[in-house]
Order: structure tokens, then sequence, then C-alpha cells
């Protein structure tokens, strides 16, 4: 299972984070940004930073999270080094989690899947345009938003992380709404997640349907573990947007039970104090290094 491989890598690397690979210009050095005159430029030259990024981390990180908008402003161009970064993540041996945060309802949704989970039938054989090991979904369309693309997890080994406990301030304002059964909006559709991964749960007891939780909302966070035990997280909102080690330990137990994202903290290490005088990407390594250390530090307390 998909859940299981994840796992087993982050074991590997004793390391419990993801890389955001949310490049856009303003992240590259000046040598690689005076090369970019057109769309296709600044293809060309992402591809290249994240190229660069993934050589440097692939041994120490156990995944990547590409997501699709910082490609998409740069038009069918940006497409191509999506596409080319998630196959070259791939062929490292890196998990890849396409955050595409995408839904709809029935043949819609399964559109969607096909692009990114289990692919169409061209010419007699299945190709996946963008072929992740995971992609991020808005769940709040319901069931019937959800069920095409558990059912492709199901028959192509795939996962998903539903968006639960959003990391942005303000995700408040309807995810913690209660209903007149007391519940959180935000709990519901954890208690959902749960539901919609229980038959695809692995050997470490967690499910390939996983949530995304942020590090930001540590209150929040932990009643969804206890509520949810087999679920696994997507936990965004480390580092640049405040999300310290010792909020987000509540979503582990007993060391394992999310993944922790980090984009700027990692693509933009060569531009901070600590770091100076390393390239961009030897900057990225040490940074992946110092964070593995600052994440074990506290959830394996």
């Amino acid at each position: 299972m998909i859940i299981d491989k994840l796992i087993d890598a982050i074991k590997r690397t004793d390391n419990p984070s993801v890389v955001g690979l949310d490049t856009c210009l303003d992240y590259l050095p000046q040598d690689m940004l005076a090369k970019v005159k057109s769309l296709d430029d600044a293809a060309e030259q992402i591809f290249e930073f994240n190229k660069n990024i993934i050589d440097n981390i692939f041994d120490i990180v156990p995944a990547v999270k590409v997501q699709v908008a910082y490609y998409e402003m740069y038009g069918y161009q940006g497409m191509k080094a999506f596409k080319q970064t998630v196959d070259y993540a791939k062929s490292k041996g890196m998990i890849v989690i396409a955050d595409v945060k995408r839904n709809d309802i029935g043949s819609t949704a399964g559109c969607y899947s096909k692009a990114y989970l289990s692919g169409v039938e061209v010419a007699g054989k299945k190709i996946t345009a963008f072929d992740s090991d995971y992609i991020t979904v808005n769940g709040y369309l319901g069931s019937d938003g959800i069920l095409p693309f558990v059912k492709d997890c199901k028959e192509n080994d795939k996962g998903l992380f539903i968006l639960v406990k959003t990391s942005n301030p303000t995700s408040g304002e309807l995810q913690d709404k209660k209903f007149e059964n007391g519940n959180t909006l935000y709990e519901e559709m954890g208690d959902l997640v749960e539901k919609w991964g229980s038959e695809l749960i692995g050997k470490y007891g967690y499910s390939s349907i996983g949530a995304v939780v942020g590090a930001t909302h540590r209150e929040q966070a932990e009643i969804i573990r206890k509520r949810n035990p087999h679920t696994f997280f997507l936990i965004p909102g480390y580092g640049a947007q405040g999300g310290k080690a010792e909020d987000l330990a509540v979503c582990f137990v007993n060391g394992i039970g999310g993944i922790v994202n980090s984009s700027r903290g990692i693509l933009c290490a060569y531009k901070k104090d600590k770091y100076q005088g390393m390239d961009y990407a030897k900057a990225a390594r040490q940074a992946s290094i110092d964070m593995r250390e600052d994440l074990n530090s506290a959830i394996k307390k």
C-alpha cells in the first residue's frame, strides 16, 4: 500500500518531512533569473531549479509536494515543468504528492482522478498525465465528490490527503463552526475521512486516505488525532507560516502519524544568513537536515 511505502520511506530516512516545491521565479537565484525572457524560459529554469533541489535531498527526504498553482501561472509551459518535476522526483525514488486540491462531483471528479492517479486509455495503453502517488483534494462537496478518487486509490495503489483543518489564519471562519450535535465542521470532515479510508488501512494502522491538518492549529490537530486514529496527516504551516515542531507533535503517536511540509523554508534557505555562502541546492539540503532534527526532537520525546 502507498501509505506503507510512505511510512517506510519516513523510517528509512528518519525524516517525517516533505519538501514543498512551490517554485516561482522570485525564488530563483539571479543567474538563473537572468536567463528568463519568456514563459518557455521560466518553465525551463524552474525545472532546473527543482531538479537540483531534488538531486541534493532525495537521499535524506522521503517525499516532495508539488503545488500546481505555481506552475499553472506560467501556462502550458509551466505545466510541462510540473510534469517534469513529478516524473524526476519519482525517478529518484521519492514519494510525490501533487498538491492540486481538486474536486467536483461524479464523472468530473473521475476526470480529475484520471489526470493524477489512474490514467486514461490511449491506443490501448493506460497513460497517467501527471503520475503522482498522492493528491490533495477538497472534500467539502461530500461523498459523491470523494468516492471516485477513493475508487481509483483502491485500484491503483494511490492515496489522498483531504482538507480537514487547514493552516491559514481564517480557516476557522467555516471549519470551526459547530453543528447542533456540538461537533465542529472540521471534526465532521475528519470523521468522514476516517470512514472513507476504512478499507485502505496498511500495516502500520494508517490509511492511504489521509487528512490535511495544519501545524498552526495545535488544539484542533490534537482533537482530530484522538478522533481519527487511522488517518495519516499531511501537515502544512511549519516554518514560514509560524507552525513549530512542539505544536505539531500532537499529530504523532509513537513517532508516526504524519508528514510535515516546508516550502519556502527549504527553497529559499540560501537567502538566509544561517546558510550564507551556500548555493541554493546545498542550502536546501542543510535546511532539510536542520528541519529533520527539529521535528524529531519534538516528535520523539
